[in-house]
């Protein structure tokens, strides 16, 4: 049975859409089957970061209201076999959609994937608590700013799930040793254990606008490497902790 795994944040701008993106092409790469499912109605961006904004032509929607069997409505990656993207509807509210028919549609999903990436929307509104529901575990997405962190632990108190795990993402070493702070620091702020620590790196960006996954672009490297880390503890794999200079 695959695992289900909400990825989510407590306010905007902490790349946790590319964070999602990154980690599931590594999955995929490691020989995985993931589905991607992006859960920011009205906002979707998530096929932006696979590359695959030509591809989709269902949205979870279309499976959640029975239009469309699952297996039709993800769309495959055009160049990581074993990739699939579902995309959120543009104009349905999460208010609109039903809890139990994501948790139907996630059982399904267990069936035929290793993995179950649900990009969910920042906040802990309508978006976030349909995103929740059915998932297996979490990872909290923060950047190392007090702000960032605070609203962090505001997501965690509304999480009810085993395992939940952070992500400092987007690290810049050298503003943080200005700030006279550490990882150490934001994981006691957030109260989570570290799942893992991604660099700044302007190629998150760059691969995106050029429509290839991170991990086909500069495999090795910044925060490609650090996506693959975690992907890899995700698989349960002992990895160390990148260390950021």
């Amino acid at each position: 049975m695959g695992t289900v795994i909400v990825v989510t944040s407590g306010k905007g701008g902490t790349g946790k859409t590319s964070l999602t993106g990154g980690v599931a092409s590594c999955l995929a790469a490691l020989g995985r089957r993931v589905l991607c499912i992006d859960m920011d109605t009205g906002l979707r961006n998530l096929d932006i970061t696979l590359g695959m904004t030509d591809r989709v032509l269902m949205d979870f929607s279309d499976v959640l209201e029975g239009r469309c069997p699952l297996d039709r409505a993800a769309a495959a990656h055009p160049m990581l076999p074993g990739l699939f993207l579902l995309t959120a509807p543009l104009r349905s509210s999460p208010e609109s959609l039903s809890p139990e028919a994501m948790e139907a549609l996630l059982d399904r999903a267990r069936t035929e994937y290793d993995f179950i990436l649900l990009d969910s929307p920042a906040g802990v509104g309508a978006g976030f608590r349909l995103a929740c529901a059915g998932a297996d575990r979490a990872v909290v997405v923060a950047t190392s700013d007090a702000s960032a962190l605070r609203d962090a632990q505001r997501v965690v108190t509304e999480l009810a799930l085993p395992s939940v795990q952070l992500v400092v993402n987007r690290v810049q070493p050298q503003l943080l040793r200005r700030l006279r702070a550490t990882i150490d620091d934001a994981m006691n702020t957030a109260g989570l254990p570290l799942l893992g620590v991604v660099p700044e790196d302007e190629r998150v960006m760059l691969a995106a606008n050029r429509g290839v996954p991170l991990i086909l672009d500069t495999a090795g490297r910044g925060a490609a490497r650090a996506y693959l880390n975690i992907a890899k503890r995700l698989e349960g794999r002992r990895v160390p902790i990148m260390h950021l200079r």
